[in-house]
C-alpha cells in the first residue's frame, strides 16, 4: 500500500487558498503598476485628442486654400468650405471637433474683412481646447495655423513638441 504524499494537513493549507500577506503583496504591487501605467495612459489618451483636433485644423486649412483658388479670399462660412449647412466656424459658434462622441476641441477661422483691410486675404484658424483636455493637456492647449503655414500653440511646450 502506497502512501499519499499529501497529509491531510499539507491538503488543507493547498486548498485554503492565500494568506494575507500574499493577497497583500499581490494589491501592492497592482497599485505600485497602476500608479506607473495611470500618467502614461492619460497622457497618451491627450496625445491622441490633439493629434484629431491638428487633422481637423489641416483640414479646414485646406479647404480655405481650395475656396481661396476660385473665389480670391478667405471665408468663414462653414457650407461655403463643405461642411454641412448646420456648422458654423465662426469664433462666436465654434465647430466641434468630435473624439469618438465627445468633442475635446472647437475648431474656428478668424478672416479679415476684405472691404476693411488693404492687406492680403488671410486666415487664423484655431482649435481650442474644450471639456476638460484645456486643464488635462496643458502642454499643448490651444492650436492656431495662418494661411501661410505658420503653427502657434497656447501651452507650456513648444511648438515643436506639440505640432
Amino acid at each position: 500500500m502506497t502512501t499519499s504524499p499529501h497529509t491531510p494537513r499539507s491538503l488543507r493549507r493547498h486548498l485554503g487558498g492565500f494568506t494575507l500577506i500574499e493577497l497583500m503583496i499581490a494589491v501592492a504591487i497592482v497599485g505600485i503598476l497602476l500608479r506607473l501605467a495611470y500618467p502614461a495612459y492619460t497622457a497618451s489618451v491627450a496625445k491622441s485628442r490633439r493629434a484629431e483636433a491638428k487633422a481637423a485644423l489641416l483640414d479646414l486649412a485646406s479647404r480655405e486654400e481650395r475656396y481661396f483658388s476660385t473665389a480670391n479670399l478667405y471665408t468663414d462660412s462653414a457650407p461655403a468650405l463643405g461642411y454641412g449647412s448646420t456648422y458654423t466656424v465662426t469664433t462666436s459658434s465654434p465647430m466641434a471637433v468630435l473624439s469618438g462622441s465627445t468633442a475635446y476641441y472647437n475648431l474656428s477661422v478668424v478672416t479679415p474683412d476684405p472691404a476693411q483691410s488693404a492687406s492680403v486675404p488671410s486666415f487664423i484658424a484655431t482649435a481650442t481646447a474644450i471639456n476638460g483636455q484645456q486643464t488635462k493637456d496643458a502642454k499643448c492647449k490651444d492650436f492656431k495655423l495662418t494661411q501661410s503655414g505658420v503653427q502657434t500653440i497656447t501651452g507650456t511646450d513648444s511648438v515643436a513638441n506639440c505640432w
